[in-house]
């Protein structure tokens, strides 16, 4: 029923938007001589105020200036390429973002994409809104989000580099030590994981203690609701984005308040580009989409939960997930000094549980002075994380094997040039140099804390031809 009523709310309050964004586009009308009283900018700024308010955002674009391609699609992701498709582009390594399905839209990571179009090949997973994915799609929990990585691995493959930015690290984990174990030949060259929470029982942060707090049974009774009627997947089971906005503001209250009482001073003012950033800002993040029921409860109960990775109970379609199978794909792990969300050295665990591959092959990178946001966008990442990032890509441009398994990759080779087998004999990839911290943490970078202020903000599968605050999951 909440969402029948939050939909109710929002048509009773339409004619209330309508007659606040007249009055304002009075108030600014330069043919108006009452545009030009004292009171008609404070009109106007509370007229927008109040219209931004209750407006229901739309799905933001990249709108990045470059090509936009669709390069898979199933019901519930779509992959998008960026570029102009040509020789050019071809001759780039290729790199999937896997986007955090948490609430918020793809193009939140608009600034991790730019970042690496000059020197990648960029795909990103453009996640459905749920309510938009009619039920006769069927369901979508955690193992369907490891089946799609692994869909895509072998669709973009060969030699795709992989970067997981927070809540995918976990599902991209398991589809690679999946691939591993089956000695696919078309597992990724490199994984980077961003601040996601591979083990919450590091360093927990108040996202973990809520999960520990509450139990399944409050999040389940809580936060679960039915899509109305008006749209395509009425009556599927969602987390709805309303919510997860709320848990967002929720746990920065003060700062949003902060933002929007000075946006309002910048409206009278006149201060026209504080504004527009500050419109560029929410207009992104208060753009929130659904989640399907069964994903979001079953991220709450074996990532943040019962802690099925790092525990080694983790299961994929009834098959163990051990990530101590990876033994050829590179991993980096990188963390932000204060990061609220995902503590320092949940992350980092998963270098940890990838016990055969080499210590060559792993790298760890711990940002000082940022926080969740600033890790994977914002002047930080752009000066700082990107070249890192692109510099361990460069590192892991072939698989890698222990030195146990030198011989038997000899073995392979000769077993092939014979035509005894046909699989890829796996090359040992030259050493890498582990990124290493720049500085270790101070005592007050483990406790829980608000950074002063926000990062750089005012807070059936097809293939397409190439041509409380309820818990925060993820970013």
């Amino acid at each position: 029923m909440l969402y029948s009523f939050y939909e109710a709310g929002h048509l009773m309050l339409a004619p209330m938007r309508l007659a606040a964004e007249a009055t304002r586009l009075a108030c600014e009308n330069p043919f108006n001589p009452f545009a030009y009283a004292p009171q008609s900018r404070s009109v106007a700024a509370s007229c927008e105020m109040f219209e931004r308010a209750t407006r229901v955002y739309a799905k933001p674009t990249f709108g990045l200036g470059v090509p936009e391609r669709v390069v898979w699609e199933s019901p519930f992701c779509r992959a998008v390429a960026f570029g102009e498709a040509g020789p050019r582009l071809e001759a780039l390594p290729k790199l999937l973002i896997v986007a955090p399905m948490s609430g918020h839209y793809a193009t939140l990571l608009r600034g991790t994409v730019e970042a690496f179009l000059p020197t990648h090949q960029v795909i990103i997973t453009d996640w459905i809104d749920a309510r938009q994915v009619p039920l006769a799609a069927g369901r979508f929990g955690l193992d369907d989000y490891v089946d799609t990585c692994i869909r895509l691995f072998e669709t973009l493959g060969p030699d795709l580099h992989v970067a997981a930015v927070c809540q995918p690290s976990v599902p991209v984990l398991a589809a690679i030590a999946r691939m591993e174990a089956q000695d696919h030949p078309l597992v990724p060259r490199s994984a980077t994981v961003i601040g996601g929470p591979v083990d919450t029982r590091r360093a927990p942060t108040a996202v973990n203690a809520l999960a520990a707090e509450k139990g399944f049974a409050w999040f389940e009774r809580h936060c679960i609701h039915t899509v109305p009627g008006g749209y395509p997947g009425a009556g599927r089971s969602v987390y709805p984005g309303f919510l997860q906005l709320a848990g967002f503001m929720g746990m920065n209250l003060e700062r949003h308040a902060d933002a929007h009482r000075a946006m309002f001073d910048h409206l009278v003012a006149g201060d026209g580009d504080s504004a527009t950033r500050h419109r560029a800002f929410y207009d992104e993040y208060l753009a929130v989409m659904d989640l399907t029921a069964e994903f979001y409860l079953e991220t709450i109960a074996r990532v943040f939960i019962d802690h099925d990775l790092p525990r080694g109970t983790f299961r994929h379609r009834g098959t163990p997930v051990d990530l101590g199978a990876i033994r050829r794909c590179h991993l980096m792990a990188i963390e932000g000094e204060k990061d609220d969300i995902t503590g320092i050295g949940q992350t980092k665990a998963a270098l940890d549980l990838a016990t055969a591959l080499p210590e060559s092959a792993k790298t760890y990178h711990l940002q000082p002075g940022a926080g969740h946001y600033g890790i994977f966008n914002g002047s930080r990442f752009r000066a700082e994380i990107a070249p890192l990032m692109c510099a361990f890509m460069a590192r892991s441009v072939r698989p890698v094997v222990s030195q146990a398994t030198v011989s038997q990759v000899a073995v392979s080779q000769v077993a092939v040039s014979q035509g005894a087998v046909s699989q890829v004999p796996v090359v040992p990839a030259e050493e890498a140099r582990p990124i290493l911290v720049r500085r270790p943490p101070t005592p007050h970078a483990l406790s829980l804390h608000r950074p002063a202020r926000p990062e750089r903000s005012p807070l059936g599968e097809r293939l397409v031809p190439p041509a409380a605050p309820p818990l925060h999951i993820a970013v």
